[in-house]
Formats: C-alpha cells, structure tokens, sequence
C-alpha cells in the first residue's frame, strides 16, 4: 500500500500522472558494506528506493530485500545506473560492514547499485525515525519495526511511502520508472 501526501490545496495538486512530492528527503550519512561513507545527497540525479531491515531479520526483512532483489532484475540496465536502492539496518550492533556484505552477496545486491548501511546508534534512530520508521528491541533479542520503503526523486525530494512488505511490486517498479522519466 502506497502512502501519498494529499495536496494542501487543489492549485498544489501535481500534474496527472505524476507522483506527489512528500518533502525533502531526510538526508543521512552512514557506512556502507564496503566501509565507505554514504550520505543520500550522494544519489543526486538518481532514483533512491530507501528501506530499513536488520539481518538477523527472520520475518519481514528477508521478504522485502527479495522483493526489491526481484524489482531490481526487472529493472535491467537504469538499475545502478539511474536507480539505486539504500537497504539501512535497524541493528547497528550486529550488523557490521562485513555482515552487511554477506547479507547483500546473499541476495546478489551489486555494491554499484545498492548499498547496505549501517553507523551510530544513534544517528540510524534519528534516520528511521525521520523516515517513519518505529524500532524497538524485544526481549529475545529481536527488533519490532514499522517496514516503510520510501522513494526519493532526482532531486532528493520524498515522493512516495510504501507501508508493509506486502505492497503491490508492479507499482513500486512502475513508481521508480514514473519518477525516472520525470527527471528525463
């Protein structure tokens, strides 16, 4: 299920076809699986899907980094060069770096198109909070988490919000497109 901000009014309503924008997109810097620094300012010019999980995931998060490694195959040669997903951890005590890069290896995510982060504590709390993003450990170790993958246009603004794993893939696939062929 897409979630879209509504117009204020009907003169800030977006042209037919075309996605609403949100906002500026909360910018971040974070490490990747790699150990380089990434900030999101760093994708401008591109199309960012930005989503939050944690490896040791045994529910929702291994469904929704399938789900975007399937979107990713349909989306041929625009992925890593036009599109880029940002996959950012819950779980910055267990998930490393070199975790990260197992996880991404494991579901094929190619670094030049996808990038697995991770950072402070407190800074990935801030990060999914500004995202929508509520997380918080169980007893057993576990992260209850809200699961939103958002997109971010060329120009770094928020354009659309999907709330659950379960959303229509077609229509994150035809999102992505749409916000590409704006920029064009």
């Amino acid at each position: 299920m897409a979630l879209m901000a509504g117009p204020a009014n009907a003169h800030d309503a977006p042209p037919v076809g075309r996605l609403p924008v949100i906002g500026p997109a909360p910018d971040f810097t974070l490490t990747s699986q790699d150990g380089t620094r990434v900030s999101l300012r760093d994708f401008r010019g591109k199309v960012v899907a930005v989503a939050f999980m944690y490896t040791y995931c045994t529910s929702v998060c291994p469904m929704l980094t399938a789900n975007m490694a399937q979107v990713r195959d349909e989306l041929g040669s625009n992925f890593g060069s036009k599109i880029d997903f940002v996959s950012i951890t819950l779980d910055p005590e267990r998930d490393t770096p070199e975790v990260l890069k197992e996880y991404a290896e494991a579901f094929g995510a190619d670094p030049k198109g996808w990038s697995f982060l991770t950072g402070d504590p407190s800074a990935l709390r801030e990060v999914a909070l500004k995202y929508g993003v509520f997380a918080r450990e169980t007893a057993e170790g576990d992260i209850d988490h809200t699961t939103v993958a958002s997109l971010v246009d060329p120009s770094g603004m928020l354009r659309v919000q999907y709330l659950g794993v379960r959303f229509d893939l077609e229509e994150f696939r035809g999102d992505l497109l749409s916000l590409l062929d704006e920029s064009k």
